[in-house]
Protein backbone atom coordinates (compact mmCIF):
# COMPACT_ATOMS: atom_id res chain seq x y z
CA UNK A 1 0.00 0.00 0.00
CA UNK A 2 1.16 3.26 -0.92
CA UNK A 3 1.98 6.25 1.88
CA UNK A 4 -0.46 9.42 1.83
CA UNK A 5 2.36 11.44 0.78
CA UNK A 6 3.28 9.26 -2.22
CA UNK A 7 -0.48 9.35 -3.24
CA UNK A 8 -1.00 13.08 -2.66
CA UNK A 9 2.00 13.17 -4.74
CA UNK A 10 0.59 11.19 -8.12
CA UNK A 11 -2.66 13.31 -7.45
CA UNK A 12 -0.87 16.68 -7.22
CA UNK A 13 1.36 15.18 -10.41
CA UNK A 14 -1.43 14.30 -12.39
CA UNK A 15 -3.10 17.47 -12.17
CA UNK A 16 -0.55 19.42 -13.15
CA UNK A 17 -0.07 17.31 -16.34
CA UNK A 18 -3.90 18.18 -17.29
CA UNK A 19 -4.15 21.33 -16.04
CA UNK A 20 -0.82 22.28 -18.93
CA UNK A 21 -3.73 20.27 -21.32
CA UNK A 22 -7.13 21.41 -20.28
CA UNK A 23 -8.64 24.28 -18.86
CA UNK A 24 -8.66 24.15 -15.22
CA UNK A 25 -13.09 24.52 -15.19
CA UNK A 26 -12.82 21.60 -17.33
CA UNK A 27 -10.78 18.64 -14.90
CA UNK A 28 -12.73 16.17 -13.57
CA UNK A 29 -11.68 14.16 -10.64
CA UNK A 30 -11.41 10.78 -13.14
CA UNK A 31 -9.20 12.63 -15.33
CA UNK A 32 -7.44 13.48 -11.66
CA UNK A 33 -7.72 9.78 -10.89
CA UNK A 34 -6.99 8.26 -14.48
CA UNK A 35 -4.09 10.30 -14.41
CA UNK A 36 -2.26 9.15 -10.99
CA UNK A 37 -3.35 5.20 -11.51
CA UNK A 38 -5.67 5.34 -8.55
CA UNK A 39 -9.24 4.34 -8.71
CA UNK A 40 -11.90 7.60 -7.57
CA UNK A 41 -12.69 6.60 -3.91
CA UNK A 42 -8.81 7.45 -3.56
CA UNK A 43 -9.05 10.91 -4.24
CA UNK A 44 -11.73 11.81 -1.88
CA UNK A 45 -9.55 10.37 0.89
CA UNK A 46 -6.78 13.18 -0.04
CA UNK A 47 -8.81 15.97 -1.21
CA UNK A 48 -12.17 16.97 -1.03
CA UNK A 49 -12.02 18.67 -5.07
CA UNK A 50 -9.53 20.13 -7.30
CA UNK A 51 -9.53 23.09 -5.62
CA UNK A 52 -8.02 21.62 -2.42
CA UNK A 53 -5.22 19.93 -4.67
CA UNK A 54 -4.68 23.90 -6.02
CA UNK A 55 -4.58 25.37 -2.36
CA UNK A 56 -1.82 22.60 -1.67
CA UNK A 57 0.28 23.12 -4.17
CA UNK A 58 0.34 26.81 -3.21
CA UNK A 59 0.40 25.71 0.34
CA UNK A 60 3.55 22.95 -0.27
CA UNK A 61 5.71 24.34 -3.36
CA UNK A 62 5.47 28.63 -3.06
CA UNK A 63 4.85 28.86 0.88
CA UNK A 64 6.02 26.09 2.58
CA UNK A 65 9.75 26.19 1.28
CA UNK A 66 9.59 30.11 2.31
CA UNK A 67 8.73 29.24 5.86
CA UNK A 68 12.34 29.17 7.75
CA UNK A 69 12.98 32.30 5.90
CA UNK A 70 10.00 34.18 7.86
CA UNK A 71 10.88 32.44 10.64
CA UNK A 72 14.26 33.82 10.50
CA UNK A 73 12.83 37.41 9.11
CA UNK A 74 14.80 36.76 5.93
CA UNK A 75 11.63 38.64 4.12
CA UNK A 76 12.90 39.56 1.35
CA UNK A 77 14.84 36.04 0.46
CA UNK A 78 11.25 34.36 1.24
CA UNK A 79 9.53 36.87 -1.41
CA UNK A 80 12.16 36.48 -4.00
CA UNK A 81 11.70 32.65 -3.57
CA UNK A 82 7.99 33.05 -4.31
CA UNK A 83 8.54 34.61 -7.40
CA UNK A 84 11.32 32.36 -8.48
CA UNK A 85 9.22 28.64 -7.70
CA UNK A 86 6.27 30.79 -9.55
CA UNK A 87 8.74 30.66 -12.46
CA UNK A 88 9.91 27.15 -12.69
CA UNK A 89 6.04 26.35 -13.85
CA UNK A 90 5.38 29.11 -15.35
CA UNK A 91 2.73 27.85 -17.68
CA UNK A 92 1.16 26.24 -15.14
CA UNK A 93 0.29 29.23 -12.94
CA UNK A 94 -0.87 31.03 -16.16
CA UNK A 95 -3.52 28.70 -16.23
CA UNK A 96 -4.13 28.44 -12.85
CA UNK A 97 -4.18 32.73 -12.52
CA UNK A 98 -7.26 32.35 -15.65
CA UNK A 99 -9.63 30.56 -12.40
CA UNK A 100 -12.10 32.95 -11.96
CA UNK A 101 -15.28 33.55 -9.76
CA UNK A 102 -16.07 30.90 -7.06
CA UNK A 103 -12.66 29.47 -6.02
CA UNK A 104 -10.43 32.16 -8.28
CA UNK A 105 -6.69 31.05 -8.40
CA UNK A 106 -6.71 34.72 -7.01
CA UNK A 107 -8.74 33.84 -3.88
CA UNK A 108 -7.04 30.33 -2.76
CA UNK A 109 -3.76 32.59 -2.92
CA UNK A 110 -4.71 35.03 -0.88
CA UNK A 111 -5.98 32.46 1.71
CA UNK A 112 -2.87 30.20 1.54
CA UNK A 113 -0.74 33.76 1.92
CA UNK A 114 -2.87 35.11 4.47
CA UNK A 115 -2.71 32.19 6.91
CA UNK A 116 1.32 31.69 6.95
CA UNK A 117 1.08 35.34 7.29
CA UNK A 118 -1.16 35.21 10.73
CA UNK A 119 0.86 32.66 11.47
CA UNK A 120 3.86 34.04 11.02
CA UNK A 121 2.43 37.33 13.44
CA UNK A 122 0.59 35.72 16.05
CA UNK A 123 4.16 33.47 16.18
CA UNK A 124 6.13 37.36 16.30
CA UNK A 125 4.04 39.37 18.31
CA UNK A 126 1.31 37.35 19.56
CA UNK A 127 -2.36 39.00 19.77
CA UNK A 128 -2.30 41.14 22.33
CA UNK A 129 -3.84 44.32 22.07
CA UNK A 130 -1.79 47.36 19.45
CA UNK A 131 -1.83 50.64 19.79
CA UNK A 132 -4.65 50.67 17.34
CA UNK A 133 -7.50 48.51 17.70
CA UNK A 134 -7.57 48.27 13.72
CA UNK A 135 -3.72 46.56 13.61
CA UNK A 136 -4.57 42.73 15.14
CA UNK A 137 -2.41 40.16 13.72
CA UNK A 138 -6.13 39.14 11.65
CA UNK A 139 -5.74 42.78 9.66
CA UNK A 140 -2.47 43.03 9.02
CA UNK A 141 -2.28 39.31 7.44
CA UNK A 142 -5.53 40.78 5.57
CA UNK A 143 -3.84 43.94 3.86
CA UNK A 144 -0.21 42.37 3.58
CA UNK A 145 -2.00 39.40 2.07
CA UNK A 146 -3.99 41.22 -0.39
CA UNK A 147 -0.97 43.31 -1.69
CA UNK A 148 0.73 40.56 -2.17
CA UNK A 149 -1.50 38.38 -3.87
CA UNK A 150 -2.31 41.74 -6.13
CA UNK A 151 1.98 41.18 -7.11
CA UNK A 152 2.31 37.80 -7.94
CA UNK A 153 -1.37 37.53 -10.23
CA UNK A 154 -0.09 41.26 -11.86
CA UNK A 155 3.02 39.96 -12.35
CA UNK A 156 1.79 36.55 -13.82
CA UNK A 157 -1.09 37.76 -15.98
CA UNK A 158 1.89 39.75 -17.69
CA UNK A 159 3.99 36.91 -18.58
CA UNK A 160 6.46 37.50 -15.75
CA UNK A 161 8.22 39.21 -18.41
CA UNK A 162 10.41 40.66 -15.62
CA UNK A 163 12.78 38.72 -13.62
CA UNK A 164 11.96 37.52 -10.12
CA UNK A 165 14.54 39.41 -8.34
CA UNK A 166 13.53 42.38 -9.75
CA UNK A 167 9.79 42.05 -9.06
CA UNK A 168 10.05 41.00 -5.70
CA UNK A 169 12.66 44.56 -5.12
CA UNK A 170 10.16 46.22 -6.93
CA UNK A 171 6.99 44.64 -3.83
CA UNK A 172 9.41 45.25 -1.03
CA UNK A 173 10.09 49.16 -2.23
CA UNK A 174 6.14 49.83 -2.65
CA UNK A 175 5.50 48.31 0.85
CA UNK A 176 8.04 49.69 3.27
CA UNK A 177 7.21 52.87 1.60
CA UNK A 178 4.06 55.25 2.38
CA UNK A 179 1.99 56.62 -0.21
CA UNK A 180 3.48 60.40 0.28
CA UNK A 181 7.07 58.77 0.33
CA UNK A 182 6.02 56.53 -3.23
CA UNK A 183 4.74 60.47 -4.50
CA UNK A 184 7.74 62.20 -3.50
CA UNK A 185 10.20 59.11 -4.84
CA UNK A 186 8.33 59.46 -8.28
CA UNK A 187 8.34 63.10 -8.41
CA UNK A 188 12.30 63.45 -8.36
CA UNK A 189 12.30 60.38 -10.75
CA UNK A 190 10.57 62.78 -13.46
CA UNK A 191 12.37 65.47 -12.69
CA UNK A 192 15.22 65.98 -15.70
Amino acid sequence: MQAKADVDKLLIGSFKNIALEVPISKITIKDITDGAGVIRPTFYNHFQDKYEVIERIIRTELLDPMRPLLQNEMFDEAILLIFTNILKEKELYKKLSKMEGQNSFEDIVRSCIRDILLELLIDKIGTKAAKHKWMTPDKLADYYSLSMTFIVMTWIQTDMVIPPREVAEVYNYVISKSLKDMVEDIAEWKQP
